[in-house]
Formats: structure tokens, C-alpha cells, sequence
């Protein structure tokens, strides 16, 4: 069994792109796909354990992987890793900057070590991957970028360290995207709402409930998929998005939009894209099946 893309096969045939937070949830997918579609793919994070599994799930499928282990926060790592990359592929076509990371809490309840982490994790460790991809190779070669960013519009109560960081990578993009347009390199961003992904089992017991019931609150009245996500990165990554740059298309079934004093219609006619075969889902949503 293959991944199954909506995307030519072929499509990133002898391209290298950098997928950083490759090892897990929808750095994992994207990973995939990009692999299906022709691409080496390199994964980047902190953990050995899951680069090594990823990696080895794409080889057994037909692709093309290998990894880094580095902490994008530690800036001399990030110039490391990447000359590591280009001295061993030659260029890196393509960024998927999708690694970062947060823990529920109140503003009052995070202290400056604990913001300064998620910050350091969520923006600074894009930005630092995103300049050395630029300066090492695509000021050369060009190539296109995609950050990722969450649903923080209305704020992110609950997590606003994660939020303001988000919300600055959102405006990195649109800096980058202008600065860097001249040697050929898009930048553009995701923003995914409510997605079934491994993340949501790392989250305490408390919110196991809420997260349930994160579904009434999306018009589409459902979550969205691992592979809904990556479908939008796969597109922008794409020569078909060749004139798209400083722009953040939001997966979130338009969960952003509109007032909670509008009442959501009965769900119908909605089924979610799933083509990521090896996709499981979370436990906590697994009694919803």
C-alpha cells in the first residue's frame, strides 16, 4: 500500500527538501507524501527514536529519507545541520519548517522560561532553519518555503505563548517572502485548525474532553486530517504555486471565521481526505470512531 496523492507521481523527482519536526504527526505525513511524490526527504528533530522510525517506514515504502538530529533553537546546530545537508545532496530544494511545540496553560500560569521555550521552539528555530536554508543554498538556487503557523486569529486562549509565537511567524513570512523574492524563493505559511494528529495524545487528561468535542465548534462539524494538511503544503511547495508568496492559507474547515453567536447548522456532505497509509488515529478520539 502507497500513500495516495492527488498530486502527479514524479512531481519532486531529484529535489532534496528539509522537513523539520519530520519524526511525528504532520511533519510525518508531509514527510510521506513529499517521499511518494519522488522527493529525498530529509527529517529533522531532537529525537533520535522517531527520525529513525520515520525514516525507515519511508524506505520500506519505495522512498528516498535520511535525517539530522538537531535542536533548531541552538543556533550554531541549525548552521551545522544544514551544511551537512548540502554538502551531502548538493542543494535543498524545498523547506517544510514545520517543527514546534507548546503546553496548555493560562497566561498566569506560564512563567518566562516556559514562554521563552515555546517562542524559542515556535518562531526563533523557523527563523534560524529558514535564513540558513536561504543563505546556504536558495539565494543560489531559489527554491520555496512553507512555515507553520496554528489557528491564533481570535487569540489562543490557553496557549498564548504558542499564539504570539505563531502569530510572529506569520509576519516572518510575509518579511521573508518580500526580502527573498528576489533570488526566486516563496515563502508561505500554513495555519491548521483542529487536526486529528498524534499530538493531541501528549496533551494531560483534563482536556481529553474538550478535545472530543472540538468538532461541534467547526462549521464543517468535523477535524480535519493529517492529510489535509500536507495536501496544502504539497500545493505550495508545487510549480503550480509558482506566482504564490507572503501568504497563509488556513486548513481549519472555517473553524477561524465567523461568531460563536451563529448556530452551527447540522453536519452533512463533508468527508475528510485521508490519504496518508499509514495514519492512525489518536487515542483520545478513538471511542469516536
Amino acid at each position: 500500500m502507497a500513500y495516495d496523492s492527488v498530486f502527479r507521481p514524479g512531481l519532486f523527482a531529484d529535489q532534496t527538501i528539509l522537513v523539520t519536526g519530520g519524526g511525528s504527526g504532520i511533519g510525518r505525513c508531509v514527510a510521506h507524501e513529499l517521499a511518494h511524490l519522488g522527493a529525498h526527504v530529509v527529517l529533522v528533530g531532537r529525537k533520535l527514536e522517531k527520525l529513525e522510525k520515520t525514516c525507515a517506514e519511508i524506505i520500506e515504502d519505495g522512498g528516498s529519507a535520511s535525517f539530522q538530529v538537531c535542536d533548531i533553537r541552538d543556533e550554531d546546530a541549525v548552521k551545522s545541520m544544514i551544511a551537512r545537508v548540502i554538502e551531502e545532496r548538493g542543494r535543498i530544494h524545498q523547506l517544510v519548517n514545520n517543527a514546534g511545540g507548546q503546553f496548555p496553560a493560562p497566561l498566569i500560569g506560564i512563567n518566562q522560561k516556559g514562554f521563552e521555550t515555546v517562542v524559542r521552539t515556535n518562531l526563533v528555530g523557523g527563523f534560524l532553519v529558514a535564513r540558513e536554508v536561504f543563505l546556504q543554498s536558495m539565494s543560489k538556487h531559489g527554491g520555496a518555503i512553507v512555515n507553520m503557523l496554528a489557528d491564533m486569529w481570535g487569540g489562543m486562549p490557553g496557549m498564548g505563548h504558542s499564539g504570539a509565537a505563531r502569530a510572529g511567524m506569520e509576519n516572518f513570512t510575509k518579511t521573508a517572502a518580500y526580502e527573498w523574492g528576489h533570488a526566486g524563493v516563496r515563502v508561505n505559511a500554513v495555519a491548521p485548525g483542529w487536526i486529528a494528529s498524534s499530538g493531541m495524545d501528549t496533551y494531560p487528561e483534563s482536556m481529553k474532553n474538550m478535545i472530543r468535542n472540538l468538532k461541534d465548534h467547526v462549521p464543517l462539524q468535523r477535524i480535519g486530517s493529517e492529510s489535509e494538511v500536507a495536501a496544502a503544503i504539497v500545493f505550495l511547495l508545487s510549480p503550480g504555486a509558482n506566482f504564490i508568496s507572503g501568504n497563509t492559507i488556513r486548513i481549519d474547515g472555517a473553524a477561524s471565521q465567523g461568531t460563536r453567536a451563529w448556530t452551527l447548522g447540522k453536519a452533512r456532505n463533508s468527508e475528510p481526505y485521508n490519504g496518508f497509509h499509514r495514519a492512525y488515529v489518536p487515542d483520545v478520539l478513538k471511542d469516536q470512531e
